[in-house]
């Protein structure tokens, strides 16, 4: 596929694979493709029970050749931010504490609640577990010297919210972000991010990068009252055989 090279990126899941039971790939379209290009790679999905396919910017023609020419479904809309980090002078007064290959702690899992995951929204990915998948991504994290938690604690000293990210290149990815239900104090989301833009800018990142459904008003709502800006609007589509 070396024709392709350019224009697509093509990935065996193997976690997802072992983790659903069902052979998986992704599948990342960056440009849009000629009839020949797309007809070059739908011969690898045949290899695959399951493929998620990812439309960079949502690409109209790519959406065409993918509804006209397959069975699958547009499962998500994934929403890009990046923030720049500059002039980061004063450290954040709050009870953010920031840790790295942190250990199993069941009061950071306890707090997991997604609302919006494409892992639950199709109903071939639900039955399969894909209720799990977040909480089992937290799972992963513990004890990782590549992962960091910042964690957020209530006058009784109890974790009321988390922010789990990690370092890509010259940004910082912030992976999962949740706050304790049980709270009824605001601004820990706001927290928690301003000590992470804090810690990443002085370790020398440029960027902060993160990704959310179109669908989770709350949480696009947040990013942009963090003060980030929009880059990307990427069509998820699922496609079974």
């Amino acid at each position: 596929m070396k024709s392709l090279d350019n224009a697509v990126t093509f990935n065996d899941l193997t976690w997802d694979t072992d983790f659903f039971g069902v052979t998986s790939a992704k599948v990342i379209l960056h440009r849009p493709l000629t009839l020949n290009e797309w007809d070059k790679l739908k011969t690898r999905f045949n290899d695959y029970q399951f493929i998620s396919i990812m439309n960079e910017n949502s690409e109209p023609i790519n959406a065409q050749l993918v509804g006209k020419d397959t069975s699958a479904f547009l499962a998500d809309v994934n929403i890009q931010f990046e923030k720049k980090l500059v002039g980061l002078g004063e450290k954040p007064e709050n009870n953010v504490t920031i840790h790295k290959a942190l250990e199993r702690n069941e009061e950071i899992i306890d707090i997991e609640d997604f609302q919006f995951s494409k892992f639950t929204e199709d109903p071939d990915l639900a039955k399969r577990g894909g209720g799990e998948v977040y909480r089992q991504w937290l799972i992963n994290a513990f004890d990782k010297p590549d992962k960091f938690f910042a964690l957020s604690k209530n006058v009784n000293e109890d974790i009321s919210g988390f922010l789990l990210y990690s370092y890509q290149d010259n940004a910082c990815v912030i992976e999962l972000i949740a706050v304790s239900q049980k709270e009824i104090q605001g601004g820990i989301g706001s927290s928690l991010f301003k000590t992470v833009e804090y810690i990443a800018y002085h370790n020398g990142f440029k960027e902060i990068k993160v990704g959310t459904q179109v669908r989770n008003l709350g949480a696009i709502n947040f990013y942009h009252k963090v003060g980030c800006k929009q880059v990307g609007c990427h069509q998820i589509y699922h496609l079974w055989n």
